[in-house]
């Protein structure tokens, strides 16, 4: 089909890599608008109860990060949604009553087709390298992420981690904005220790996002605190699994790149690390600060060899191949008091489905230990 000029808009599905896809060149050629669901919900919003929209974008944490707010929203007891990038399509799930909260997780490529999308609280967390084979460089990817601030109304708030360059920048550019800019500066140190499913600084980042988006929504010191503690965190994301002989399994798949393995690997004192599948860059240098936390690595998939070369001179390391036989010579090497870490700091797609499948069969492995 190359003739769309017939047609209103191409809704497509945010895995169209816009970049390349013959229908999107011919759309853009006809003058028709690309869009996704968002923008759809966007769109809808004006015949829907009144409400307010939050979305939350980044290259890490953005999942846990919704997860939290929509969950200290529902101890609130205020109405709310969660969807977008985590959990159902926005789309395919009941509207709210007056006064709900729709709480959005936006990827890039999300945001990319979505135009009119006001967030009474828009959010990034951080931008590092990801998706660049989507976009024109790291530029084009951090210029996507600043869309969903663009989309935004001047007094509505904006929530941004300055923890990078690149959203440092975009706080700065939002400068204007005054009280309705919140800026969550790293390395904030937080007493963490009621909130059993948000250890590690990476975390500590997350809950001060979350704690600045509810605040702004307007839910109270009690409920927020009621929220964080009883807050059970998502699947893959530092999950402990299980315990043997006093060494704890950890299930961190969703870790897909070094920097999202790198709070993990800091977030535990000795750590066996489960590291590999197929890479998105050629080094582990934002994973160097934590080194110091791996007592052994274990390299598996495709960047298994290419990994092991790298790790040498730092630690302990083997290229074991595949994650059973990780998690069984880890298994064989820890101690009591040790932490066994599937943070894969990769993409899954050399050896699983997706990041849900790895991360179910390091369960299935760690439980063939009992």
């Amino acid at each position: 089909m190359d003739d769309l000029s017939g047609f209103d808009a191409l809704v497509v599905s945010p895995g169209v890599p816009l970049n390349t896809h013959p229908l999107a060149a011919a759309a853009r050629a006809a003058g028709v608008s690309v869009i996704g669901d968002i923008e759809l919900f966007a769109q809808a919003r004006e015949d829907l109860p009144p409400h307010k929209v939050v979305g939350i974008t980044g290259t890490n944490g953005k999942s846990t990060t919704t997860a939290l707010v929509h969950h200290i929203l529902r101890t609130a007891g205020i109405p709310t949604l969660m969807g977008g990038n985590i959990g159902l399509p926005i789309l395919e799930q009941e509207a709210l009553p007056e006064g709900g909260v729709y709480v959005l997780e936006l990827s890039s490529y999300q945001i990319d087709l979505t135009q009119t999308l006001d967030c009474d609280v828009a959010v990034l967390l951080n931008i590092t390298p990801d998706h660049l084979d989507r976009y024109d460089g790291f530029e084009g990817y951090a210029a996507s992420k600043a869309r969903l601030f663009a989309m935004q109304s001047a007094e509505h708030d904006a929530v941004i981690g300055i923890g990078d360059a690149s959203s440092a920048e975009i706080a700065r550019g939002l400068s204007a904005k005054g009280e309705h800019l919140t800026k969550i500066a790293p390395g904030v140190c937080m007493d963490q220790r009621d909130w059993p499913t948000l250890q590690g600084p990476h975390n500590a980042q997350n809950a001060l996002a979350a704690i600045a988006v509810v605040k702004a929504l307007g839910v109270s010191e009690v409920d927020i605190d009621r929220g964080l503690t009883s807050f059970t965190g998502l699947p893959h994301r530092m999950e402990q699994i299980a315990a043997y002989g006093g060494v704890a399994y950890v299930d961190d798949s969703k870790a897909t790149n070094p920097e999202s393995t790198a709070p993990a690997l800091a977030a535990f004192d000795r750590v066996h690390w489960i590291v590999g599948g197929r890479a998105k860059g050629d080094d582990l240098d934002a994973c160097k600060p934590a080194f110091g936390h791996v007592v052994h690595a274990y390299t598996i998939g495709e960047a298994g060899p290419k990994f092991a070369e790298i790790l040498k001179d730092s630690m302990p390391v083997e290229n074991v191949g595949t994650l059973d036989a990780a998690v069984r010579t880890a298994a064989a090497n820890a101690k009591p008091g040790d932490t066994v870490l599937l943070s894969p700091a990769c993409a899954s797609f050399d050896q699983f489905r997706d990041y849900e499948a790895r991360g179910a069969a390091f369960r299935a492995a760690v439980e063939s230990l009992a």
